[in-house]
């Protein structure tokens, strides 16, 4: 199954989030320097199914969109023309590098390894990429209700106890 990825596009470096193949979480893949990200992606595609890029898009409090959504759009034209088969779809990105940092804190990461700023924006790409799939329920299973084993069944009752 595809994978989706995440991407937190900055102008001099870029996070960059997985989902699993079943697309119900995100994980932080890598912190890549934006000039060489294309090559990375593709790099990426040759091993592993990319089903959907899913681009951090900067905007204000009022909702418009900041001085650096002028970079995420110019970096969308040449992820379009470089991967034309692959749809691309932009999530708020609002408040991500402050979940990025309550989450290193939450996790035990010490003081000295937080200010790591590829760690912030590998962090913040999984946030956009799970973001994402929470609100359009991630998973997109086709499964073939026979290839089911009974006992994972949902319409298999259990014998009760006497």
């Amino acid at each position: 199954m595809d994978r989706l990825v995440g991407i937190d596009y900055g102008r001099k470096r870029t996070g960059v989030a997985v989902s699993d193949p079943l697309r119900i979480f995100s994980s932080a893949l890598d912190t890549v320097d934006t000039a060489k990200l294309i090559d990375y992606l593709k790099n990426y595609a040759q091993v592993e199914t990319i089903g959907r890029f899913v681009v951090g898009f900067p905007v204000n409090m009022d909702g418009r969109p900041s001085e650096a959504a002028a970079d995420v759009e110019a970096f969308l034209k040449v992820l379009e023309r470089e991967f034309p088969g692959i749809p691309v779809t932009l999530e708020d990105e609002r408040f991500t590098s402050v979940l990025a940092h309550r989450t290193m804190i939450d996790g035990g990461m010490k003081a000295k390894d937080r200010r790591d700023k590829a760690s912030v924006d590998r962090i913040s790409a999984a946030i956009i990429l799970q973001s994402y799939m929470d609100r359009t329920g991630g998973a997109h299973l086709n499964v073939n209700p026979d290839a089911v084993p009974e006992s994972m069944a949902r319409n298999v009752t259990k014998k009760r106890r006497k």
